[in-house]
């Protein structure tokens, strides 16, 4: 790519971040980098989002090259080639409408990944300076390098076709990626205002420590659904059940597991190169939907104990509301024969969960590690 090229698309995404950046300079918050990480929560929330609409709109190959368009800095430059493409195959991976929705998706990433440098440089300069924890330059420099393997797994996303267990992957990270921010964000929110011991002492100790630790299996088991629900949505298996809660009249229908679960393989075929069998997407659905009764009755219980503290009860109440959602908007996918906004909402709802059991990790950990008071 021209040297010209990768200058407009470095500016283009240093405009688009400057907004955050902006907003985080002029902010009236008692400390401004704790508001510029809380602003990089909620744009990668939002390019979760945005990536499960890129995805969803069959977007993803919208340019089929990377990190331009056709070599170009976007879509307005690269009109003529893409014009060309959509004339050849006009219902192909590549017309105008999903170049933008690919570029869009790519800026906007590439704006996160402004902001994080951001962090990184302003802890590593205060650092220098003031030597307090709310700039130890460890975790900001850690998610410096998580947000490069992020990209990465983006341009492979591109390079190797929507290969499954790529986009999947690419998926996994970008949880990841907002898992690590909320995390960060808990910890400039208790530098700022420490819990008190006071408010530890409202707590029973041995009911903290149950519920820090079924959040953290709680975790786990989200971590493992997110797997299932990515490799529904990369291998387009959504609708290979349109029933619930039966499978084709059945509630165990015939599944090929061998061939659905092979990780290393191209979209749509079997690891041999032939046509993936439709037993194999059937597998692949009836595994996430049933997995998500898991779910269910692990988050459930958790909830259960959260709700039991006072200081935990707001984070445990905004879980159940979003747990119920998942299921209901899961559910709707398949009876309204999966529309594109609800679809788009089933994805918000597991990264709204990811965020919302970071912070219960997050609050649950902290408090009990808090003194014992005397």
């Amino acid at each position: 790519m021209h040297h010209t090229t990768l200058a407009q698309m470095a500016i283009t995404a240093l405009i688009v971040a400057l907004l955050p950046l902006s907003m985080a300079w002029i902010s009236k918050d008692a400390s401004r980098y704790r508001k510029l990480v809380w602003i990089g929560v909620f744009l990668t929330f939002d390019l979760i989002v945005f990536g499960a609409f890129t995805r969803l709109t069959d977007s993803g190959l919208g340019c089929p090259d990377w990190p331009g368009c056709y070599g170009l800095a976007n879509p307005f430059l690269a009109h003529a080639e893409i014009r060309a493409a959509e004339a050849l195959q006009p219902t192909g991976p590549v017309t105008m409408f999903k170049a933008w929705i690919e570029m869009i998706h790519r800026y906007l990433a590439m704006a996160i990944g402004i902001l994080i440098v951001a962090m990184m440089a302003v802890a590593w300069q205060r650092w220098r300076k003031q030597r307090t924890a709310a700039y130890a330059p460890g975790y900001p420099t850690f998610l410096f390098f998580f947000v490069c393997l992020q990209g990465a797994f983006g341009a492979w996303t591109v390079t190797l076709k929507l290969q499954p267990v790529i986009v999947t992957t690419h998926l996994l990270l970008g949880m990841g990626l907002l898992a690590l921010l909320v995390w960060f964000g808990g910890r400039q929110d208790h530098l700022l205002q420490p819990t008190h011991t006071a408010d530890a002492a409202t707590v029973p100790r041995a009911r903290l420590a149950a519920v820090r630790t079924l959040a953290l299996v709680s975790g786990v088991v989200l971590l493992v659904q997110l797997f299932l629900g990515g490799w529904v949505s990369t291998n387009y298996a959504t609708l290979a059940c349109t029933e619930f809660p039966l499978c084709a009249g059945k509630l165990v229908p015939d599944m090929d597991f061998e061939h659905g679960f092979h990780l290393w393989r191209e979209l749509g075929k079997t690891a041999a190169g032939h046509y993936l069998p439709f037993s194999a997407l059937t597998a692949i659905h009836w595994v996430h939907r049933n997995f998500a009764f898991v779910v269910v009755l692990v988050l459930g219980w958790t909830v259960a104990q959260a709700w039991a503290l006072p200081t935990l009860r707001p984070v445990g109440r905004a879980i159940a509301a979003v747990l119920a959602l998942q299921a209901l908007t899961g559910i709707a996918t398949i009876y309204l024969n999966y529309p594109l906004t609800i679809a788009v909402l089933h994805n918000a709802g597991a990264a709204a969960l990811v965020l919302l059991l970071t912070m219960l990790n997050y609050r649950a950990k902290f408090l009990n590690d808090a003194p014992a008071p005397l």
